[in-house]
């Protein structure tokens, strides 16, 4: 068999999750003998700048087809487009109507270039605000926040129309992560980027998604036989 590839799309959250305890990385685990997961990840990244690449990034072969079937991919933006349009992070910022544009034609990219895979969206997480003034990315002479949770549920609030509109399955971890008391200090390591915790919210969110989608370990082919499928008095004819 050809391994199926899953695509992990997405900004600095993405490109971070093959990190230890990350959520890519669990997820290769998951899948470590039925596909393949593959991690395009661009730090900083927003909607706008991944639309510019997307060509670069995601080149058609040769012919038209991957040499692999793409199963899924998972495109996870958000986070930077939120930023404050008058805040020292400005030039990340996307509208949020632009945002959800952006969306739309990114999903269509995908569908369009793999019609049998499966795209899913993820939302931004939320915000720890105080967080995000102890840790900032630059100098902050305004002393403020470059973002805020308020935005940040904005932009998950598009996404997960554009999730509708395009009926495709979007895991909501802005929403879900804020059930938990003790969020900011649990899931969040700077008041943005996930911590181990946060990670794990992510991987059990999108895996429950995937399973729903079809792509559970049960109803996907094994790379070459198991161990326990070997027999012992003969094992090369499970090779045969």
């Amino acid at each position: 068999m050809t391994r199926p590839k899953i695509y992990l799309f997405g900004d600095s959250i993405t490109e971070g999750s093959f990190e230890v305890g990350g959520w890519g990385a669990s997820l290769a685990n998951h899948y470590c003998r039925t596909a393949d997961v593959v991690l395009r990840g661009y730090s900083g990244y927003n909607t706008r700048w991944a639309l510019k690449v997307l060509d670069r990034v995601f080149p058609a072969s040769h012919g038209g087809t991957e040499t692999a079937p793409v199963a899924a991919v998972t495109v996870f933006f958000g986070a930077n487009d939120a930023s404050l349009p008058d805040r020292y992070s400005g030039f990340q910022h996307v509208p949020p109507h632009e945002f959800k544009e952006n969306l739309r034609s990114i999903v269509s990219f995908f569908k369009k270039r793999w019609p049998t895979s499966h795209v899913l969206l993820i939302t931004p997480p939320p915000i720890d605000e105080d967080a995000r003034l102890r840790h900032p990315y630059g100098e902050n002479p305004q002393g403020l926040p470059e973002r805020t949770n308020e935005a940040a549920g904005e932009y998950a609030r598009a996404c997960i129309a554009v999730g509708g509109e395009c009926e495709i399955p979007v895991v909501d971890i802005w929403t879900k992560m804020q059930q938990f008391p003790d969020w900011r200090r649990d899931y969040l390591s700077d008041g943005l980027h996930l911590t181990q915790g946060g990670n794990q919210v992510v991987f059990e969110e999108l895996i429950r998604k995937l399973r729903d989608e079809g792509l559970s370990l049960e109803s996907m082919p094994v790379d070459l036989p198991l161990i326990s499928d070997i027999d012992r008095d003969d094992p090369l004819n499970a090779f045969l």
